[in-house]
C-alpha cells in the first residue's frame, strides 16, 4: 500500500511544516530578489506579512497566488479561456496530462482558470533540474508541487520513477487530489507535441492490477494549451541554430533561468485550455496487450490524438504555415495585413537573438524554425483530424 512509503522527499509540503517553512522563505535574498522583481519594492513588506499569516496550502493559492497569476494573466496575456468542464466529474480526481510551451505557465495557468471557476487544483509534477535553489523547491512544494527526480543514474532513477508513480497514484485515489503533469520531459522545441512512452510506462508501475487497468485508476484527462505567441520562441531559434554550429551544445543554468524569466513576464497574446474526455473508456477498447512497449505506443496515440485534436488554432498559425510551405491555403483565416503583422512580429523576435556574426543563411534557417513551430500545431490537428491529409 502507498501509504507504507515515506514521500517526504518528494511531495507537497504538509500544512503542519507550511508556517515555517513560509517563515525560512521569506528571509531568503534570493525569493526577496524575486519578489521585487515582479512586484513594487513598496508592496513588498506588506505581502510578507500576509504571507507570515497564512498557515496552509489552500489559503495561499486563493489569497496569495490567484490575485498573482490574475495579475500575470492581465499584463502578459490577451485572456485565458478554459474549454471541455463538462468532462469534469464533481468529487473525481484526474491526472491533467498535458503538451509543454511554459516551463512555469502550464500548470499555474490551468490552475488559474480551475481557481475562477471555484474548481479544485491540482498538484503539479515539477523536474529538480529547475529547482536550482534550495528556497524556489521550499515555494513550489508550498504551492502544491511535487518534485520528479531526473538526471539520475539508472538503478536511482528506477527507484525514483516508482515512487513517483506511486505517489501520484496515492493522489488519485487516497489524498482524492488531482494531479498536473507534462506529456514529455521539457519542451517540444518545435511545437510539434508527442508524448514519452517512458511517461506512461512510469504511470503504469505504481497501482494494482495490469497495465491497463494502473492506468484507468488515476484517471487521465488529456488538455491542449495552445499560447498565441510564444516568447520564447526567439531562444529557442537561437538554440536550434547553436546546435546546428556545434551539435554538442548545451544550455546553462542561466540559459534556464532566463527562459523562465521570458515566458514568465513577456507577452503570450491568448492562452486557451481545452479540457478532453478522460481515456478510461478508449482504454476498455484496446484492451491488455502482453507487451508494455505495444500498450503504451497505443496508449500514448490516444493521448497524442486528443491533444492534437483540441488546439486552438490562431491566425498566427495559419499565416505560418502558408509562409513555411509558400502557400495561400489558409489565406481566408486572416487579411493581408494580418500576413504582414505576423511577418513583422517573426522578424522582430529574430532581432533579439544575441549571436555575433549570423550570416543570411543562418537567420534564414532560425525564421524556417521559428515558422515550423508555430505551424505544427495546425499540421498535428489536420493529421489527427483529417486522417493523415496535409
Amino acid at each position: 500500500m502507498t501509504q507504507q512509503i515515506d514521500f517526504s522527499d518528494i511531495a507537497t509540503l504538509d500544512d503542519a511544516v507550511f508556517h515555517e517553512t513560509m517563515a525560512r522563505l521569506v528571509k531568503e535574498p534570493g525569493f526577496l530578489h524575486a519578489v521585487n522583481y515582479t512586484m513594487p519594492p513598496q508592496d513588498v513588506p506588506a505581502l510578507i506579512d500576509e504571507l507570515l499569516k497564512i498557515d496552509n496550502k489552500y489559503d495561499f493559492q486563493h489569497q496569495v497566488m490567484f490575485p498573482f497569476l490574475e495579475m500575470l494573466a492581465k499584463t502578459t496575456t490577451s485572456g485565458i479561456t478554459l474549454g471541455g468542464v463538462k468532462h469534469l466529474n464533481p468529487g473525481r480526481s484526474y491526472t491533467f496530462i498535458t503538451n509543454h510551451r511554459d516551463i512555469v505557465l502550464d500548470a499555474s495557468f490551468l490552475n488559474l482558470a480551475f481557481l475562477r471557476r471555484d474548481l479544485p487544483t491540482s498538484e503539479v509534477a515539477i523536474g529538480d533540474n529547475l529547482l536550482i535553489f534550495p528556497w524556489i523547491s521550499d515555494l513550489v512544494r508550498l504551492n502544491k508541487s511535487f518534485i520528479v527526480k531526473r538526471n539520475t543514474g539508472l538503478r536511482e532513477g528506477l527507484l525514483a520513477a516508482k515512487k513517483l508513480s506511486a505517489y501520484i497514484h496515492h493522489c488519485i485515489l487516497e489524498k482524492n487530489e488531482s494531479v498536473w503533469i507534462a506529456q514529455r520531459e521539457g519542451r517540444a522545441k518545435d511545437s510539434s507535441d508527442h508524448t514519452q512512452e517512458s511517461l506512461v510506462k512510469m504511470l503504469s508501475i505504481g497501482g494494482e492490477g495490469s497495465f491497463m487497468e494502473k492506468l484507468k485508476e488515476i484517471n487521465l484527462m488529456p488538455v491542449a494549451i495552445s499560447y498565441e505567441y510564444d516568447p520564447n520562441d526567439y531562444l529557442k531559434a537561437r538554440e536550434f541554430l547553436m546546435r546546428r554550429r556545434n551539435p554538442d551544445f548545451k544550455k546553462s543554468q542561466r540559459d534556464d533561468l532566463f527562459s523562465m524569466e521570458t515566458g514568465l513576464l513577456q507577452f503570450k497574446g491568448k492562452v486557451h485550455f481545452q479540457l478532453t474526455p478522460r481515456i478510461n473508456s478508449k482504454l476498455d477498447q484496446i484492451g491488455n496487450f502482453g507487451d508494455i512497449n505495444t500498450a503504451a505506443r497505443y496508449v500514448v496515440k490516444i493521448i497524442d490524438q486528443a491533444i492534437h485534436r483540441s488546439y486552438l488554432i490562431y491566425s498566427i498559425n495559419y499565416v505560418a504555415f502558408d509562409l513555411l510551405h509558400a502557400t495561400d491555403r489558409f489565406s481566408a483565416n486572416y487579411t493581408p495585413e494580418r500576413r504582414q503583422e505576423v511577418l513583422d512580429y517573426f522578424n522582430a523576435q529574430l532581432d533579439k537573438v544575441d549571436l555575433q556574426d549570423v550570416t543570411p543563411e543562418e537567420r534564414e534557417y532560425m525564421m524556417t524554425m521559428m515558422l515550423t513551430m508555430y505551424a505544427n500545431p495546425l499540421k498535428n490537428k489536420l493529421r489527427t483530424i483529417l486522417g493523415g491529409i496535409e
